[in-house]
């Protein structure tokens, strides 16, 4: 599952690797494949099948920290070795009803977390907050199957943000309902319905008219999350206007009065988020991962369908103290990465080593064959930064 060193993906496809497609244009050093690295699940989640609707993933010293986009917890695996990880296994699950209180009737109706993020003291999550269409499946036809397709739901678990407190346990970053630090109490927490990001967007003049629009339709989707000091900043991987992406920046804080909730503070002129547009060549955001000041964005399809999937850098992302037209040198396209037919859709990106030798853990939403090992393990990839 890789050699030691660079290998560089030429585009060059072997029998178990068919559908695998390259951007027209790119060159074969678009994207250097340092090596493999296997995430093998328990029995639990490849029965919920989180193995392969892998949504995202956030890298954290010996732990990696998975989610997928069926159920309503959170995975931790554990790398075999903290400098050159090969996999990362022996998985522990951790519900996210354990520590906040979600607003679906069932705790573990899916939740649909698209974006992970650690700093400091906490782990966050963050939920698509996106409506659905029925799908019409091969063995659905005629009047049925398009009834199926005029179908649009939600669910109250898929619009959830949430701060869980992490401290060391028996030598592993592990959740807890609350924790000490400095003498103050930090309790888990999610943003409460007051401050319930679909209806804060009803109104707004860019994002409002596709609150009632499935979100692989181009509706609200919410597919990444960043946290740099009080700044969170949520990607949207739809709508994309006129080929601008949008990310949102939020400053939360917890409610005195009720400290298992999260509140939204204002920015000046009294909006309690603050829109920043991007210039992705028409493409969504797919995950955000801070480095330093900057941003990087994984950007790929807002559609329900095959196509580029590229990481950018959005330099000086931490500075910015108003809303931002990003696009020119502010943002530069740092990396290609290859795609599928019908499979292998870059979903979640960890950054992993020091600076001086940046690289990128990247998994796969629908991974093609194969990646999946026989022992039931999947398959990632880490790539090179620029």
């Amino acid at each position: 599952m890789g050699e030691p060193g660079d290998v560089a993906l030429l585009p060059v496809r072997t029998p178990e690797q068919t559908a695998r497609r390259w951007p027209s244009g790119v060159t074969m050093s678009a994207m250097t494949l340092v090596r493999t690295a296997r995430l093998k699940f328990g029995d639990r989640s490849r029965a919920a099948t989180t193995h392969t609707n892998l949504s995202a993933v956030r890298v954290d010293g010996r732990v990696l920290w998975v989610a997928g986009d069926e159920t309503a917890t959170l995975e931790r695996l554990v790398a075999d070795d903290p400098h050159r990880p090969s996999e990362y296994a022996d998985e522990r699950t951790f519900r996210l009803a354990d520590f906040v209180r979600l607003p679906g009737r069932d705790a573990d109706e899916e939740a649909d977390i698209e974006g992970l993020a650690r700093t400091g003291h906490f782990l966050w999550a963050v939920g698509s907050h996106s409506l659905r269409r029925k799908r019409i499946k091969a063995h659905h036809d005629g009047p049925g199957a398009l009834r199926r397709l005029a179908r649009v739901e939600g669910q109250d678990n898929r619009q959830i943000l949430v701060r869980l407190p992490v401290t060391d346990v028996d030598g592993l970053p592990t959740p807890v309902p609350e924790l000490m630090v400095d003498g103050e109490k930090h309790r888990a927490a999610a943003l409460g319905r007051r401050d319930d990001l679909r209806r804060l967007l009803r109104d707004d003049e860019h994002l409002g008219p596709f609150l009632p629009i499935p979100g692989k339709d181009n509706g609200l989707d919410v597919e990444g999350i960043a946290v740099a000091g009080e700044r969170v900043y949520l990607g949207l991987r739809g709508p994309v206007l006129r080929g601008w992406a949008f990310v949102l920046e939020l400053r939360p804080y917890v409610d005195p009065d009720d400290p298992d909730r999260l509140r939204l503070r204002d920015f000046p002129g009294g909006q309690p988020y603050r829109k920043h547009v991007l210039r992705l060549d028409g493409l969504g955001v797919r995950d955000l991962c801070p480095d330093g000041e900057d941003l990087l964005v994984l950007a790929g399809p807002t559609m329900d369908l095959d196509g580029p999937v590229r990481i950018y850098r959005w330099h000086g992302a931490g500075r910015v103290d108003m809303p931002a037209v990003v696009r020119g040198d502010v943002l530069t396209r740092e990396l290609e990465l290859t795609y599928g037919e019908g499979d292998d859709h870059a979903e979640g990106m960890g950054l992993i080593g020091d600076r001086a030798d940046r690289l990128a853990l990247i998994v796969y939403d629908s991974p093609a064959a194969h990646r999946l090992t026989a022992d039931g393990a999947v398959v990632a990839d880490v790539v090179r930064l620029p």
